[in-house]
């Protein structure tokens, strides 16, 4: 199956501080949903803002879906995660003067190649929003609501319609659970992996709950891969 992210010789450190990630080899394949584990402070979140394009990189290569991050400038890599990825933040990041519905809807304002697989999939982006906004369990009562008065369960379900909104080939969710109940967690990973296999997104899960295993293809532990290269050096 193709790769759509392959990543050699990965090293990643802070300014002035220890190395972080050293990856001898990272792939993902199209369509696969992958669990990223590890303890806290391994470079989970930093693996995710590296392969998002956030950080740059340090690598012999970084193709992530078809792209080459180690030759794109900022603004090359801003773009290619707005219009082909959705990514859920573990504080949600919604904008809490905006509406469920406009939150929502925000990725197809600023970027056009996302409000036309809206279309292309509903007669409107609007009209997609709210389909996924009844499919992650949000009722009609809450759609205009500002995203500052909803639950935290209500806010991660939000955010996870944002990521999903037009289509992305790509899902980046860092530890979107970390706050809910163990059945929350279950119900929620249930609803979001059911919206992950319908768009056929690629997804790359950060959890340090391994009971969440169930739901992936396969999972990797970063302390593991850590150490392997530091063994190898």
């Amino acid at each position: 199956m193709k790769s759509i992210i392959s990543i050699e010789n990965l090293q990643f450190s802070w300014p002035h501080g220890p190395p972080v990630l050293e990856i001898p080899q990272f792939q993902l394949a199209q369509g696969e949903r992958l669990l990223v584990q590890g303890p806290s402070g391994i470079g989970k979140t930093s693996l995710l803002s590296l392969i998002s394009g956030i950080i740059r990189p340090n690598a012999r290569s970084f193709n992530v879906l078809g792209e080459d991050l180690l030759r794109q400038s900022a603004a090359a890599r801003d773009r290619l995660r707005g219009t082909q990825m959705g990514v859920i933040f573990q504080q949600f990041n919604l904008l809490p003067y905006l509406s469920v519905l406009q939150n929502v809807l925000l990725p197809t304002q600023l970027f056009a190649q996302r409000e036309k697989r809206c279309i292309a999939q509903d007669a409107s982006a609007e009209a997609k929003a709210l389909r996924l906004l009844e499919a992650l369990g949000l009722p009609a009562a809450i759609w205009h609501r500002p995203s500052h008065l909803l639950s935290v369960g209500q806010q991660q379900r939000v955010a996870a319609a944002r990521a999903l909104i037009g289509a992305p080939d790509l899902i980046l969710a860092d530890e979107p659970t970390s706050a809910l109940d163990e059945d929350r967690q279950q119900e929620f990973m249930h609803l979001l992996m059911k919206q992950v296999q319908l768009t056929g997104a690629a997804c790359i899960f950060v959890s340090h709950q391994r009971a969440l295993n169930q739901f992936f293809d396969r999972a990797i532990d970063l302390a593991v891969m850590n150490q392997a290269k530091r063994k190898a050096a």
